[in-house]
């Protein structure tokens, strides 16, 4: 007997296995250490790596210590007595890589937000990092578009399948990942998504309106398509706004620009949420106490 429309597509994705954008590697090239092997240590939606363990993950790149990221320029032109500097020039995307220990960070917002654009150039400026969009992954596994999906599949079946698609990124470490504007309505992926940093992309109504003018999104294909969108984004308004990180994007802010406040922002969140390593740490030594290394 066939199988029902909705089983053939959750079939197809179990039996599908995860690869990035072809400008990033493929999911069997990220390294993971065995969580019973690893000291884990959670704060604020953060999983930690105790750096201080003999099993943290040393595969995280500290441009700090890489040579590479140093420019050595000489300011000996005679008018002083200085032999040379050496200066750290580091984009601040950089720097996030080793102060998110492998953390995932996961683009929320809605359609048309930038979170495909912006995730992809937050990840290649990181460097440490690859970028998935669950959209692109599930309309690979299930070998169809989005608008497709919904059109055979219906919206329902289209969800499960996301569901899906989640529980296999979430498991992954050191990666920026574009998530469906949707999404986050199932409590169960809202938790999958706390093992990471959320952050929300949010954006005017009426600008994601020019962004998305003439494309097929299935929820927009109404009679007053903008009334439809702030329907949807008041629906979901609660959940986006319990992310860790909002950045507001406003009309003709490009996508470098979107990221760079997306940097500050996460910058800005680790200082104020640091992990509860360093709490734990800072705690003994204020009590008087030895910190074993």
């Amino acid at each position: 007997m066939a199988l029902p429309p909705r089983l053939l597509l959750l079939t197809a994705l179990l039996g599908t296995s995860l690869s990035f954008t072809p400008s990033h590697h493929p999911l069997h090239k990220v390294t993971t250490l065995p969580s019973t092997s690893t000291t884990v240590l959670s704060a604020g939606g953060f999983e930690w790596d105790d750096p201080n363990s003999d099993l943290a993950d040393p595969g995280v790149d500290n441009p700090f210590k890489n040579p590479t990221l140093l420019d050595t320029t000489s300011s000996n032109d005679g008018d002083d007595d200085t032999n040379g500097t050496t200066t750290l020039k580091v984009d601040p995307a950089r720097l996030l890589s080793p102060r998110l220990q492998g953390c995932n960070l996961y683009f929320i917002g809605m359609m048309g937000s930038g979170k495909s654009a912006v995730g992809d150039a937050l990840a290649r400026r990181m460097g440490t990092y690859n970028f998935l969009d669950t959209d692109v992954i599930l309309e690979r596994a299930a070998g169809m578009s989005i608008p497709k999906i919904f059109q055979t599949e219906g919206e329902e079946a289209f969800r499960e399948a996301e569901a899906q698609v989640l529980d296999s990124v979430h498991a992954h470490v050191r990666c920026v990942v574009s998530t469906g504007g949707g999404m986050i309505l199932r409590n169960q992926n809202w938790s999958k998504l706390q093992t990471g940093l959320v952050v929300y992309l949010k954006v005017e109504p009426e600008v994601i309106m020019k962004r998305i003018e003439g494309t097929d999104r299935p929820l927009l294909q109404t009679e007053d398509p903008l009334e439809t969108l702030r329907s949807l984004m008041e629906e979901r308004r609660e959940r986006y706004e319990q992310a860790d990180v909002v950045v507001e994007v406003e009309e003709g802010v490009d996508v470098e620009g979107a990221a760079d406040a997306v940097v500050r922002a996460l910058h800005d969140f680790i200082d104020d949420n640091p992990p509860a390593w360093k709490v734990a740490k800072a705690k003994a030594q204020s009590d008087g106490l030895d910190w074993v290394n």
